[in-house]
């Protein structure tokens, strides 16, 4: 007889997994900042600085992680959401990070099945104005030949050649006339708002202090060292005191190096990113694929979420003002000409239902294109203590944030070993995305967001019934994930709901205005907020998306 080896469930994914649901209040998070002395103070609440706070606090050390706005709200929910390797690496050379990019993006679809999904990409072969012709895309192949034996094969698929009627099938409305084939291979994408969100919330699950609305206004210095930072949380100043401090701000990464070292020199060069949004049935698509961006040098991928489609490219220099990011006009018209270049779909402005526009934070000189630049992180320890990580990617932010406490550690005098690794994130231990994904339903919508924890947002139903109507007719979210938002993942306003909770305002912008009041009442019944504080945030809103509505269309913005 034969005896298989019993597998023992690892302490990380035992130690991953709440019995309740993991309630997090704003007034106790600030005033733990205030009585508490932390070993590490991270500041900033992108991906980079949550993965950095999970780690460090997953080691056994004191944490605090403050963000200025609200998580994700800068570059980390406006990305590509892809979790890759980058084919485009090879082609510039950097084996290096590809491999241990294709070995992140497995870590994380193992550590959050329900938020990092396989995902099937197509570049289309066609005889003009495509990504490849024939000639070329026999040379595409040697490199994902090198990309699936550098790492993709961990996903569980290798990349193949598609027939004419096999891309068809999966792009239907591509010009037939000029499609001699295609090439298919496999990555990931996942919802980067949410994924930021939940590594944050893992921190807290492990015993970090988390909060957003906390601006770092200044820093505070003993005996010539960072030992902190002054932070302001809803209009008042609070000393939060720190072993070492870690500045993980991204694009606003030199404005707090220049506190701490008044000789600092800026080392972040920002580079534009645009993505645009349409209907399903407009483009429909299976998957990501590659299109031309005619005159330009780049292609654009569209990628299906749902029922809408998103197009987008990146990688432009950009010199604007940093805290407003928009897609122009013209921006959204190129990305248009991309997909009618290779769509038979006519797509205009008023197809447009969303967009988005974010930066990224890349290391280096102004010489040059950003698209060649490299995307290798950089951490560095000034003078003075305070640790700054830059540059980087989201698929290799667990890999950044490990090496980032590897150096806090350095500054305290102390070691312990890496613990994320095999550490699920909240609502991935023991979550099957496939057979979330194949019972349908409710427990599909809310396994895809929340993991195994969706069954908390059931249970607000359970309670209350009225929580299982959706927050606006004709959309997909229900008020129990705004009370959820509110109870249990520092959702402080109407912006932070629909914009990253949700995604609404990138899906269904039009959509999400007529939901504003809803989630406004909601929030004010959870948070207590005044009928002022409430209409001021519905108006507050609604005049962002105006605004980006504005730029969108017009001409000359």
């Amino acid at each position: 007889m034969i005896r298989l080896t019993e597998r023992k469930a690892r302490s990380e994914t035992r130690n991953a997994i709440r019995r309740t649901p993991l309630a997090l209040d704003r007034g106790t998070q600030a005033e733990r900042l205030a009585a508490q002395r932390f070993d590490v103070l991270v500041v900033g609440g992108g991906v980079t600085g949550c993965y950095t706070a999970l780690d460090a606090v997953s080691r056994g050390l004191r944490v605090a992680l403050v963000e200025r706005d609200d998580f994700a709200s800068g570059t980390s929910s406006k990305s590509s959401k892809m979790v890759h390797g980058g084919l485009r690496y090879i082609e510039q050379g950097n084996l290096p990070l590809v491999r241990r990019s294709l070995l992140e993006r497995q870590r994380l679809r193992r550590n959050a099945p329900h938020l990092v999904q396989r995902l099937p990409f197509v570049f289309p072969v066609l005889t003009q104005d495509g990504v490849f012709d024939p000639r070329v895309a026999k040379a595409f192949e040697g490199l994902l030949w090198t990309y699936d034996l550098a790492g993709g094969w961990r996903i569980g698929r290798l990349h193949r050649r598609l027939t004419v009627p096999e891309v068809l099938v999966r792009a239907p409305r591509l010009r037939a006339d000029r499609l001699r084939g295609g090439l298919l291979y496999y990555d990931s994408r996942t919802d980067d708002a949410r994924l930021t969100l939940t590594i944050a919330r893992t921190a807290a699950h492990f015993g970090a202090t988390v909060l957003n609305g906390a601006a770092c206004r200044a820093l505070i210095r003993e005996d010539g060292r960072v030992r902190g930072a002054t932070v302001r949380i809803d209009g008042r100043d609070v000393d939060v005191r720190a072993g070492v401090v870690v500045n993980a701000t991204g694009v606003w990464s030199d404005t707090l190096d220049a506190l701490s070292d008044s000789g600092h020199r800026p080392r972040v060069r920002p580079a534009k990113g645009v993505h645009i949004v349409v209907p399903w049935k407009r483009l429909p698509i299976d998957g990501t694929v590659t299109v031309p961006v005619p005159g330009r040098a780049r292609r654009a991928t569209c990628t299906r979420w749902g029922d809408v489609v998103v197009v987008g490219t990146t990688d432009t220099d950009y010199d604007g003002p940093l805290d407003e990011v928009l897609c122009t006009r013209e921006e959204m018209q190129y990305l248009l000409d991309g997909a009618n270049t290779a769509f038979d779909a006519g797509l205009g402005a008023d197809d447009v239902v969303g967009s988005i526009a974010g930066l990224r934070p890349l290391v280096g000189g102004k010489e040059g294109a950003t698209l060649d630049m490299s995307r290798d992180h950089r951490i560095a320890t000034d003078a003075h203590g305070l640790v700054t990580v830059t540059g980087g990617k989201l698929t290799t932010s667990r890999h950044m944030g490990e090496l980032v406490v590897d150096e806090a550690l350095r500054e305290l005098g102390r070691r312990a070993r890496c613990r994320t690794v095999h550490l699920p994130l909240l609502g991935g231990a023991g979550y099957d995305a496939e057979a979330t994904s194949a019972t349908g339903g409710l427990g599909a919508h809310l396994g895809e967001r929340y993991g195994t924890e969706a069954r908390f947002v059931a249970d607000l139903i359970a309670e209350d019934p009225s929580l299982a109507e959706p927050v606006v007719e004709g959309g997909g979210h229900l008020r129990a994930e705004v009370v959820y938002a509110a109870r249990c993942e520092l959702a402080r306003t109407v912006d932070d709901v629909l914009s990253r909770r949700t995604r609404m305002r990138l899906f269904a912008r039009d959509l999400s205005v007529k939901a504003a009041p809803e989630v406004a009442r909601l929030l004010q019944r959870e948070l207590g907020l005044s009928d002022e504080e409430a209409g001021r945030q519905i108006e507050d809103y609604v005049s962002g998306v105006e605004r980006e509505r504005t730029v969108l269309m017009e001409e000359n913005s």
